[in-house]
């Protein structure tokens, strides 16, 4: 099991409300937030999906962002509801792909899509294989619906 595409993909979502932090001076959500709202989606579908990316850490490995892709559609606001969709696209030895959605949880209009490829460290910062149990965990957790 050193490569695994997946489909179909279990999506996890995480919504909130846009903070006045997270936007420029027009009131629009400045670009780099969406960033940490996929942060989020992912934190929160590792959680969902066996385990989190907290213990992945204290098992003295990381997941290092290797490549970020966001394709902006339409503007969110502050004081908006948004929900970001994240996926497991892939999981391999060493890396792995997450996929995004962030739309407007009540009409569905998609604000951004995009996605993040993450390479496996050690503690030395050394590329690592991820363990396993844990690829297969969460290659068995992302194609259940």
């Amino acid at each position: 099991m050193n490569s695994t595409h997946i489909k179909p993909k279990k999506t996890v979502e995480v919504t909130f409300r846009v903070r006045y932090a997270e936007t420029d001076q027009m009131g629009i959500v400045h670009h780099a937030s969406y960033i940490v709202w996929l942060e989020e989606g992912r934190s929160q579908w590792m959680r969902e999906n066996g385990r989190s990316y907290a213990e992945f850490e204290a098992n003295g490995l990381r997941l290092a962002v290797s490549e970020l892709n966001i394709r902006y559609k339409q503007a969110a606001c502050y004081d908006q509801h948004v929900t970001v969709r994240c996926h497991l696209d892939e999981i391999h030895s060493r890396q792995m792909q997450f996929g995004y959605e962030v739309i407007d949880p009540i009409t569905g209009d998609i604000f951004t899509t995009g996605y993040s490829k993450h390479i496996c460290l050690d503690i030395h910062n050394k590329v690592a294989r991820i363990p396993t149990e844990w690829r297969a965990m969460w290659s068995q957790a992302a194609a259940s619906t």
